[in-house]
């Protein structure tokens, strides 16, 4: 076996996330978004002493168990990879997944409740980040997602299957007026372009539809007339929100130079839980709404009886975590780094009436430290780099007697409980908790008890 062959293999098992692996000529061999049972033919692309990696060219013969895609162009699209497996299996093999790397770190689980699936499959997520582009170099305009295996090619993704039906119309209007406008896309290799994202935001509690227009300002050109075509669609939901960004920043990312709001408000507003969520174009939310009530339900269950007691809510966002346990807690502290979601976290809790919240901006790890209160429970909430080493020795440092750990990223998690377990830290439950169907993610959820 050497670099650039093409082999064929069968995958054995996974890992997270949704690693193949096979096994040839002795060598343990990976192969990305591949499944158990599945007959792979694939192109070495890395070539170690006792492993190798491949880039799957094409499955010869499905597992036993796969159906038929539910997108006509799952397989070329980079978003949904396991869109193929039926839904319980999906969720066996997150399960499994997740607990191995547990055993794999000689973590301890305690005990290990399981998986617990989404409300929805389908039409789940609430936000998508499309891209202005072209699926062939110098072909028409599209605009969706980068395309599986070629990250300079777009690929039109106006029959996503899980978005709501408003996003697809809202992606089809958008794609056909700036065809008839004969705009260049942002190339970011050249520097060069005008049209970068549309991110679309939809609240499926409220119904409430924001659209975000982010292009360069290389060209002026007025979007009178594509606000009035959005205005005239006919959604299921309300269009409360149309804004355009301007981004001007050479990296491949929506950055927020200039915001130019349109039409309506420049928030939408969501319900979670009995409470009400004002929510911005940039702030963060989570993507499955159904999935976070259930998520937020398990962590409120987590934290037991939490009367007369001080809740730390750390990464805390908008503060969606906090606020849905302040009802239980005489008080909740949040800290974030980024302002903005501060603020809406500040305007939220007054809005739903919760005078036992306070939400800080700033770096955890320093804010962390001018903090008054005295935390009992600690929830963390990280992104998927998991908790910066000197924001936990502060954590450490608290003592307290109950964490609640939620995890987009059991990798960076199963790492954090090294070092919370090896500080006195005995692991009482683990739950998975499903908020991307159709993908290799999920959120784990874990409760420590100090010994």
């Amino acid at each position: 076996m050497k670099k650039g062959n093409e082999i064929t293999l069968k995958i054995e098992k996974t890992e997270f996330p949704s690693k193949g692996i096979a096994h040839v000529d002795g060598l343990i061999v990976y192969s990305k978004n591949s499944y158990p049972g599945q007959l792979i033919k694939g192109k070495v692309t890395k070539k170690k002493k006792d492993y190798a990696e491949i880039k799957p060219l094409e499955i010869i013969e499905r597992a036993e168990y796969e159906v038929d895609a539910k997108c006509p162009i799952f397989g070329r699209c980079g978003g949904c990879s396991s869109q193929t497996l039926p839904y319980n299996k999906q969720l066996e093999l997150k399960r499994d997944e997740v607990k191995e790397l547990f055993e794999n770190a000689n973590v301890e689980t305690g005990e290990f409740l399981g998986i617990e699936g989404s409300p929805n499959q389908w039409e789940y997520r609430n936000k998508m980040e499309f891209t202005f582009g072209d699926e062939e170099k110098g072909g028409e305009l599209t605009l969706g997602m980068h395309m599986k295996g070629s990250p300079f090619s777009i690929i039109t993704v106006d029959q996503c299957k899980i978005v709501h039906e408003d996003f697809r119309k809202i992606i089809k209007y958008t794609l056909d007026y700036f065809r008839g406008q004969d705009l260049p896309y942002y190339r970011v290799m050249k520097r060069e372009g005008y049209l970068r994202h549309l991110v679309v935001r939809r609240a499926a509690k409220t119904g409430e539809v924001m659209v975000n227009l982010v292009t360069t300002t290389q060209i002026d050109f007025s979007l009178d007339e594509y606000l009035e075509g959005l205005k005239a669609l006919s959604y299921e939901g309300k269009l409360t929100s149309v804004i355009h960004t301007e981004n001007n920043s050479f990296s491949d990312v929506v950055f927020p130079e200039k915001v130019n709001l349109l039409y309506g408000r420049d928030y939408i507003m969501e319900e979670l839980l009995g409470l009400k969520f004002k929510i911005s174009p940039f702030s963060f939310f989570q993507t499955n709404t159904e999935g976070a009530e259930k998520l937020y339900s398990i962590v409120r269950e987590f934290m037991g009886d939490g009367e007369n007691k001080v809740v730390f809510d750390l990464y805390c966002g908008t503060g969606t975590i906090g606020q849905i346990t302040a009802p239980k807690a005489k008080k909740v502290v949040g800290i974030e780094l980024i302002e903005e979601a501060v603020e809406a976290a500040n305007e939220n809790a007054k809005l739903n009436g919760l005078n036992n919240c306070e939400f800080m901006a700033g770096d955890i790890a320093k804010v962390i430290t001018e903090v008054k209160d005295k935390p009992d429970i600690i929830i963390l909430d990280p992104p998927r780099s998991g908790v910066h080493p000197t924001a936990m020795k502060y954590v450490i440092a608290f003592n307290v007697k109950d964490i609640i750990y939620v995890s987009c990223n059991p990798k960076s998690l199963v790492e954090d409980l090294k070092a919370l377990t090896a500080s006195g830290y005995k692991i009482e439950k683990t739950l998975c908790k499903d908020m991307f169907p159709n993908t290799p993610h999920c959120e784990t959820v874990v409760k420590l008890i100090k010994q």
